[in-house]
């Protein structure tokens, strides 16, 4: 063990000690959670059971350690974020048992590594902080006592873990629960401290200098503005000055969090991310942001933004995050959405948080971008993280101003394949004309998909080579060359269900069969490719408004 594993560990067993006098009776300063909750959600907490990823759980009634339950289930129950709903719903009912499960879980406090994660814990102690007047300030004054005992327990354990190890955007977690714990007892000031000196570490470690969050995710997007402007919140209730470096940090993120929203309001849906209600965004951004800035860049984040028009393209333009700031990273790299006001047309599946539909949704194929042989342009290791990626990914952007032109490619194929894709985009005509051209430049031929996703609110028919999108009273013609074209059926995560909708798909022309019988049983082993030999391989595609 390390020196400084082990100074960890120690700080960590002495944090958990009973000593340091007698907690305060009450929190000296509370907040109310600036976030709206689901009362839907808060009506099934009443009836003894809960939803998360689409999944239903029963709630664990004494034993809070119970299982098996995937990891995010359980730090999403023992974050206690989900006391908003009760809040939401609002009835006494909903006071009564959100007060009955924070004093069930402080007679029954994990032992397991969740006692370890800071990220968990700060957002349990920011929880029982931002909901404190809701259901626990008429509580019985010996449940206060334990509560201020276990805030006082938890942000000493937060503390000791500081500084983290990579964590992304839920990391900030951590930090609001240890400015909660400040803000509770402010008497102990090591809380404070310990905020103020490793908080700006870790913007500067998750911020790129464009503002684009690590993760490469409008989710973490959308989580540092979230965290960031509740910690201000905080700051503001206790009539405290906030940190310069929050604010600073605020005036970089938000910008890039309105970027990566389409007309609807909600977010594209990259590495991770889903739609979300877009007032929940504009929650956020109310808070967060003092001017509605759009970022007109992000040349250290690689997506790229183009809006012409009433329509939007957003293309993921660059390599996928950074070891360490994987786990919510896609197998998308230069997928596109493409919007018309506050109409999807083309998408990506969305996202999951457990269980085989994270494993599909991560895959190239959940996206609007070529697949070759069936693979996917990156591995996942068991942790969540990648294990293969595209290490060269070029991004060529030309403008005239009324147009735009992208020049795009990966070698997230070369490892299995041998094989380099490039993608080439035209968007112009006042944004109603998109074009593409798919190259496929390798050792042999490669079979090959090339996906078009399309919105569920899409109305998607066949004419005979065509292909018509119907859309919010416009109407969109899709048409190719030099492939075969066909539609499928699909699958949509992006709102939180699982939607039918429907996919476009682009394959190879059949090469025409000139072997002999006899000689084709020869002919189908695979051949050791020619040195020096390539094979270029293209379809060419494109969308347009048909005019009224």
């Amino acid at each position: 063990m390390t020196g400084s594993r082990w100074l960890r560990g120690l700080r960590l067993s002495l944090a958990r000690l009973p000593f340091g006098g007698p907690a305060s009776e009450g929190p000296v300063h509370a907040f109310r959670d600036p976030w709206k909750g689901e009362p839907e959600q808060g009506a099934r907490l009443i009836a003894e059971h809960f939803r998360f990823d689409r999944q239903d759980y029963t709630l664990p009634k004494g034993n809070w350690e119970r299982g098996p339950w995937p990891e995010p289930v359980r730090e999403w129950l023992h974050g206690f974020s989900w006391l908003r709903d009760l809040r939401a719903l609002g009835s006494d009912k909903a006071r009564l048992t959100a007060r009955a499960l924070v004093s069930d879980w402080l007679a029954h406090p994990p032992t397991d590594p969740l006692v370890r994660d800071a990220c968990v814990t700060g957002s349990r102690l920011a929880s029982w902080l931002s909901n404190h007047e809701f259901c626990l300030a008429s509580a019985d004054p010996r449940l206060q006592q334990r509560l201020m005992e276990r805030m006082l327990v938890e942000g000493r354990t937060i503390a000791a873990l500081l500084p983290l190890s990579p964590q992304g955007a839920r990391g900030l977690m951590a930090f609001r629960g240890l400015l909660a714990a400040a803000m509770a007892m402010p008497e102990h000031t090591g809380f404070m401290s310990r905020f103020l000196r490793y908080l700006p570490a870790e913007l500067e470690r998750l911020i790129l200098a464009d503002g684009t969050v690590i993760e490469r995710s409008p989710e973490a997007q959308f989580l540092v503005a979230r965290e960031l402007a509740e910690m201000s919140v905080m700051f503001r209730t206790a009539h405290a000055s906030v940190p310069p470096f929050i604010d600073r940090a605020l005036d970089k993120v938000c910008p890039v969090l309105r970027a990566m929203r389409h007309g609807d309001g909600g977010l594209a849906l990259f590495n991770g991310a889903n739609e979300r209600h877009s007032a929940a965004v504009e929650d956020v951004l109310a808070q967060g942001s003092r001017q509605k800035l759009i970022a007109p860049s992000m040349p250290q984040g690689k997506f790229t933004r183009l809006a012409l028009g009433k329509s939007l393209l957003i293309v993921d333009s660059g390599p996928p995050a950074p070891a360490g700031f994987d786990s919510m990273a896609h197998a998308g790299t230069l997928s596109f959405e493409f919007s018309h006001q506050r109409h999807r047309l083309f998408v990506n599946c969305g996202s999951a948080v457990v269980g085989a539909w994270r494993d599909a949704m991560r895959c190239s194929a959940a996206h609007t971008v070529l697949v070759a042989d069936g693979l996917s342009s990156a591995d996942f290791g068991p942790d969540g993280g990648m294990t293969r990626r595209p290490v060269t990914v070029s991004c060529d952007h030309q403008t005239d101003g009324s147009a735009h032109w992208l020049d795009l490619s990966h070698d997230g194929y070369h490892a299995p394949l041998g094989a380099k894709w490039t993608r080439r985009l035209y968007f112009g005509s006042d944004g109603e004309d998109l074009r593409g051209q798919e190259l496929i430049d390798g050792e042999r031929n490669i079979d090959f998909a090339i996906r078009f996703h399309i919105h569920p609110d899409v109305k998607v028919t066949q004419d005979d080579e065509d292909i018509i999108l119907q859309v919010g009273g416009t109407i969109w013609r899709f048409r190719q060359r030099d492939g075969v074209v066909r539609l499928e059926n699909d699958v949509y995560l992006g709102r939180g269900k699982r939607e039918v909708c429907r996919q476009i798909i682009i394959t190879p022309l059949p090469v025409p069969d000139t072997v002999p019988a006899e000689e084709k049983s020869e002919q189908e082993k695979p051949a050791a490719p020619k040195s020096g030999k390539r094979t270029h391989q293209s379809v060419t595609w494109l969308l347009e408004r048909i005019p009224e």
